[in-house]
């Protein structure tokens, strides 16, 4: 579903990504660790056509989109959930959730897929008319995936989704982006907390100083000795 093929990005003179490249089937689950710093965003960024690479092509669904604009990537069905959540602040909950349905004109299916999200997360039903920015940090990242669900994604990009949750709700959201998973939809995600990463993914990548380094099944990666002190506490 996913292809990149010697990616390089740099930020002015400085080099964020050298040579990357990886592959994610449809259906699949591939989570890619690594320290801050490594340059997981960058990735993220640069397959939603954030960020333009000096060097590479990007395929989706066996087409090549690295001239693509990001909406029209969105278009393509590729949700995307940022590193810090980047909720609309001052709309609704209900006003982001069709933002990230604006490609769609199908009114119902809209509707539809608005009461799916208000299933999985009952708290942003109970608040759908409450502005973004008043709600907890918890809240604002269940509305950032339902704001990606709203797209009706073939392929979710997921940054950092763990990133200033409290653990009861990082389990929550590891749980319900698994369940997207299960329902079908390709997931590519980047994470620090590795531990959760790789329970819930089929595939695993790591990546150090902007260069995969190592890819395998995520149940080898957490039996890998160096992966394990490096990353998974031991």
């Amino acid at each position: 579903m996913l292809k990149l093929d010697g990616i390089n990005v740099f930020y002015d003179q400085s080099q964020a990504l050298y040579d990357v490249s990886l592959q994610v089937e449809q259906g699949e689950f591939v989570s890619i660790i690594g320290a801050n710093g490594a340059g997981k965003t960058t990735i993220m960024k640069t397959v939603m056509g954030l960020i333009k690479p000096a060097q590479g092509r990007i395929f989706f669904e066996g087409k090549d989109i690295i001239k693509r604009p990001s909406w029209d990537r969105a278009g393509m069905r590729i949700g995307y959930i940022p590193e810090g959540r980047r909720v609309f602040p001052d709309l609704s909950v209900e006003d982001n959730l069709l933002m990230g349905a604006y490609h769609s004109k199908n009114n119902v299916e809209i509707a539809k897929t608005m009461k799916e999200v208000y299933d999985v997360f009952t708290r942003l039903g109970e608040r759908k008319n409450q502005l973004a920015k008043t709600m907890s940090g918890g809240e604002q990242q269940m509305l950032a995936i339902g704001r990606a669900l709203m797209t009706k994604p073939k392929l979710l990009l997921i940054d950092e989704i763990s990133m200033g949750l409290m653990p009861l709700l990082v389990n929550k959201a590891f749980s319900v982006i698994k369940e997207m998973n299960n329902q079908g939809i390709t997931i590519l995600m980047v994470e620090q907390n590795a531990k959760k990463a790789l329970a819930v993914a089929d595939r695993g990548c790591v990546l150090e100083m902007g260069q995969i380094v190592h890819q395998d099944l995520a149940e080898n990666l957490q039996d890998n000795d160096s992966i394990r002190k490096a990353y998974l506490g031991g």
